[in-house]
C-alpha cells in the first residue's frame, strides 16, 4: 500500500501522513520515473552533533521535555530515525569553554580522563539509544590539540600541531576511543581535524595537505591499526566542498597514507558545489564519503520556512553526487542560538526555550525528517528522471525493497505531479513550497 507523508508552509501538514487519495489528480505534465535496476551508493544513515551545548540545553529544563526533544530525534516511529552523532575530542565552540582531557604539558597522557563528558554528553547520548533501540554510531572530531602540541600555544586561532608531539596527540585518539567504548559508546570513526583551513577565534588547529598526510600516514593511521581500536574509520578534510577535490586528491592518491583513510568528510558552507563531492567519488569510488556539518548561522531564524528549503536543497545534491550520509551539526540549541562560549550562534532543527520548557520544532526539523525518517541504514539510492528543473527530488530502495521517493517543490505553484514506477503511476498534486516522501 502506497504511502504519501507531506510538509508544506501554506498548510497545518508537518511530516504528516496524509491520506493519499485527498491529493491525487487526474493529469501531469510532471514525472517522477524511478529506475529500481540501477543502483549506487549504500546509505549509513543520518544524525546530528551531541556538542557539550546541545546537551547541556536538555539539562536545563526538566524531564519530560528533555524526553521529548530525545525521542524527536532518535524514536524511528515517534522522531526521525537517526542512527549517526557526532562528537567533539574535548572542547570546541560549542562547548561550554574550552577543555581537554589532559593536565597541560601531559605528552605522556597520564592523566587522561574523559570525567567531564559524563556529566552531559555521554548521558545524553546512552538514552538516546535507548529510545533508538540501536547504538549511535559516532564520528569523533577535534578542534584543535591542546595548546602546548601547537606552535602558538593557544586554544584559538590556528596554530599548528609541532612534529615532537604527533605521535603524543595520535595515541590521545586512541585513549578518546578507548575511553567512549569503556562507557558504552559506538565510535565508528574519527575525522583528522574539524575545518583545518580555519583560523578561528576558537578552538581551532591548521593542517596543510601535505600536513595532514603526513599525520595520518605517519602516526594516526599506523596507531590505530596497531590497537584494539584498528576498525575505527579515518576521515580526511572535514572542511567545506568549495576545495573538497584539491584536498583529498592529494592524499587519497598516495596509497601509503589512503590504505589508512575510510573517505572523506565534508561540510557545507561558501559553496553549494555539489559536483565537487560528485568528483570525489569519481576519482575513488572505492572510497567513502560523508557529511559531517552544516547549519543555519547567525543565530535562531524562527518559523524560516526557507531553513528547511536549505537542509532538503544541500541534502538532496550531496546525496545525488553520492555522500552516504548525513550529519547535522548541534541537535538542540536554546532560543538564543548557544550557548556559545564565544559568541558564534547558530540555528538547529529543534529548539528549546529553556525557561517555559518549550521544544520547539523548526523547518528544518520536518525537511530533515522526509529523508532520514523514511531512508534506513543500508538503503541503496537508485535511478529517476524528473522532467521539471523546478522541483527537487532523491529515489532509493530500502534494505526491505521499499520505494522511498522524495520531492521538494520550492515555488509558490502548485504542482501536478505522476510518479511512476514499474508499470504503477499515481498522479498526485505538489503543494507549493512543500516536500513530500513517497513510499511504494
Amino acid at each position: 500500500m502506497s504511502q504519501l507523508i507531506v510538509s508544506s508552509k501554506h498548510t497545518n501538514h508537518r511530516l504528516s501522513l496524509v491520506n493519499l487519495q485527498e491529493f491525487k489528480t487526474s493529469k501531469a505534465n510532471t514525472t517522477l520515473s524511478i529506475r529500481r535496476e540501477n543502483k549506487f551508493q549504500t546509505m549509513l544513515g543520518f544524525g546530528g552533533a551531541f556538542t557539550e551545548s546541545a546537551c547541556y540545553n536538555l539539562y536545563r529544563v526538566g524531564p519530560e521535555a528533555r524526553e521529548k526533544a530525545l525521542k524527536a530525534y532518535f524514536d524511528p516511529h515517534e522522531g526521525i530515525g537517526y542512527t549517526l552523532g557526532r562528537v567533539s575530542i574535548h572542547g570546541c565552540d560549542f562547548s561550554l569553554s574550552s577543555y581537554t582531557y589532559i593536565e597541560e604539558g601531559d605528552a605522556e597522557l597520564k592523566t587522561f580522563n574523559i570525567a567531564r563528558d559524563f556529566t552531559y554528553v555521554i548521558p545524553t547520548i546512552k538514552r538516546a539509544e535507548e529510545i533508538s533501540k540501536q547504538p549511535i554510531q559516532l564520528l569523533a572530531s577535534p578542534w584543535t590539540p591542546p595548546p602546548f602540541m601547537k606552535d602558538n600555544k593557544s586554544f584559538i586561532r590556528g596554530g599548528h600541531l609541532l612534529e615532537e608531539y604527533a605521535r603524543p596527540w595520535a595515541n590521545y585518539f586512541l585513549r578518546f576511543i578507548q575511553e567512549y567504548r569503556k562507557a558504552g559508546c559506538s565510535i565508528w570513526g574519527v575525522t583528522v581535524q574539524n575545518e583545518p583551513q580555519a583560523v578561528q577565534r576558537w578552538d581551532s588547529c591548521i593542517y596543510s595537505v601535505e600536513e595532514e598526510a603526513h599525520f595520518v600516514r605517519e602516526h594516526l593511521g599506523p596507531v590505530l591499526k596497531n590497537s584494539d581500536a584498528s576498525d575505527v574509520n579515518i576521515l580526511i578534510w572535514d572542511h567545506n566542498r568549495d576545495i573538497l577535490v584539491e584536498r583529498v586528491q592529494p592524499i587519497l592518491s598516495d596509497p601509503e597514507t589512503a590504505k589508512y583513510v575510510w573517505g572523506s568528510a565534508f561540510h557545507w558552507y561558501v559553496s553549494n558545489a555539489f559536483e565537487n563531492v560528485g568528483k570525489v567519488h569519481e576519482l575513488f569510488p572505492d572510497k567513502g564519503i560523508l557529511f559531517t556539518e552544516g547549519c543555519i548561522e547567525g543565530g535562531v531564524k524562527m518559523d524560516d520556512w526557507t531553513s528547511g528549503e536549505r537542509y532538503a536543497t544541500q541534502m538532496i545534491g550531496d546525496i545525488s553526487n553520492f555522500c552516504q550520509g548525513y550529519i547535522d551539526w548541534n541537535l538542540w540549541l536554546d532560543n538564543t542560538g548557544g550557548p556559545n562560549h564565544v559568541n558564534n550562534l547558530c540555528d538547529a532543527p529543534i529548539i528549546i526555550d529553556i525557561f517555559p520548557e518549550k521544544v520547539i520544532f523548526q523547518s528544518s526539523y520536518y525537511y530533515i525528517g522526509h529523508i532520514s525518517k523514511y531512508v534506513k541504514v543500508g538503503a541503496k539510492r537508485i535511478d529517476h528522471t524528473l522532467n521539471n528543473p523546478d522541483l527537487q527530488s532523491l529515489t532509493f530502495e530500502n534494505p526491505d525493497g521499499q520505494i522511498v521517493a522524495i520531492v521538494m517543490n520550492k515555488t509558490e505553484k502548485e504542482v501536478p505531479l505522476t510518479i511512476s514506477f514499474e508499470g504503477k503511476n499515481e498522479t498526485i498534486l505538489l503543494p507549493k513550497r512543500s516536500i513530500i516522501t513517497y513510499l511504494g
